[in-house]
């Protein structure tokens, strides 16, 4: 099944399209990016130059929409709350259910599920700091699952 898309490299750059073999344990993906012509070859992405890789509704969204960064008080979730700070200092809430300090990249879930993405995988290199929403440094000391660093 085709994925829709869009990697944000940590210099900027951003390749929106569809990937049919994104696995989170390779250090490689292919994508389709959304303009190319028929027939052209899928692009290789490597792991290593991206800041993180959503996973959206379409490629557009809504840019006047700001999403929010807030859980409601019913609302589900999967695993655990966080905040995620990048080094650029994009902050993203939601929760994931496999954060771990030396993991090479964990999958979150947005806190807005009206949000044009559907989950990201965060490339944990481009993170400055992963905390709670209390504000509990969660890069440090132990995961979430109590396995020491």
């Amino acid at each position: 099944m085709a994925h829709k898309i869009v990697a944000r490299y940590r210099d900027g750059r951003v390749v929106k399209g569809q990937t049919t073999n994104f696995n989170p344990a390779s250090t490689f993906f292919n994508v389709i990016p959304e303009d190319a012509p028929p027939g052209e070859p899928a692009l290789l992405v490597e792991m290593a130059h991206l800041k993180a890789v959503f996973f959206v509704r379409d490629f557009q969204g809504d840019p006047k929409r700001d999403d929010r960064q807030v859980f409601l008080n019913s609302q589900p979730y999967q695993g655990a709350k966080i905040e995620v700070e990048f080094q650029d200092g994009e902050l993203m809430v939601g929760s994931t259910p496999n954060y771990g300090p030396d993991l090479p990249g964990f999958f979150v879930f947005p806190a807005d599920t009206d949000s044009n993405m559907l989950k990201a995988f965060v490339v944990s290199s481009s993170v400055k700091k992963v905390c709670t929403p209390t504000g509990e440094d969660r890069r440090g000391g132990t995961d979430r699952r109590g396995t020491p660093e």
